[in-house]
């Protein structure tokens, strides 16, 4: 007599964990596509910046900006979304095969394993996702830098 599906097993393969797994891929995107936009830096409205006005402050973050760009600073960090998506599915996999087999149960493992597998693939592309927007450090130091060289205080 063959073994009865687990609990976990029939939870995986079942239709409602499909739609699921859609549901939280398009949470995903949306996330993405929200933290997308492009990130400038806040200045404390110290004597220089009141003494410049607004509309200078505004021109000299532009030119700081891209002057960064100009110079070969990286603008955006977290570029490597495919590095950590196979980083948390290998975490992931790992970590939940392990389980199986402390728990004694050998048949099981592999489906834990390609379970716990999704499951951190799918962390780390949600992580990777949301550092695709924000600037890399190297851009932010050149940027803060530049602005600090011109009397401003950057404070994010």
């Amino acid at each position: 007599m063959d073994k009865p599906a687990s609990v976990y097993t029939s939870f995986m393969t079942t239709s409602n964990y499909k739609g699921f797994g859609v549901s939280i891929l398009a949470l995903s995107l949306l996330v993405l596509i929200g933290c997308a936009g492009g990130r400038r830096p806040v200045l404390y409205p110290n004597a220089h910046f009141h003494a410049v006005g607004e509309a200078q402050a505004r021109t000299d973050v532009d030119r700081c900006l891209r002057s960064a760009k100009d110079f070969g600073a990286p603008v955006y960090g977290g570029t490597d979304v495919a590095r950590d998506t196979a980083a948390g599915g290998a975490i992931g996999g790992a970590a939940a095969g392990a389980w199986g087999l402390v728990r004694n149960d050998e048949h099981d493992a592999g489906n834990r394993a390609l379970a716990g597998a999704a499951a951190g693939g799918a962390a780390g592309l949600v992580r990777g996702a949301l550092q695709v927007g924000k600037p890399s450090r190297t851009f932010r130091g050149f940027v803060n830098r530049c602005l600090s060289e011109r009397g401003y205080d950057v404070i994010g």
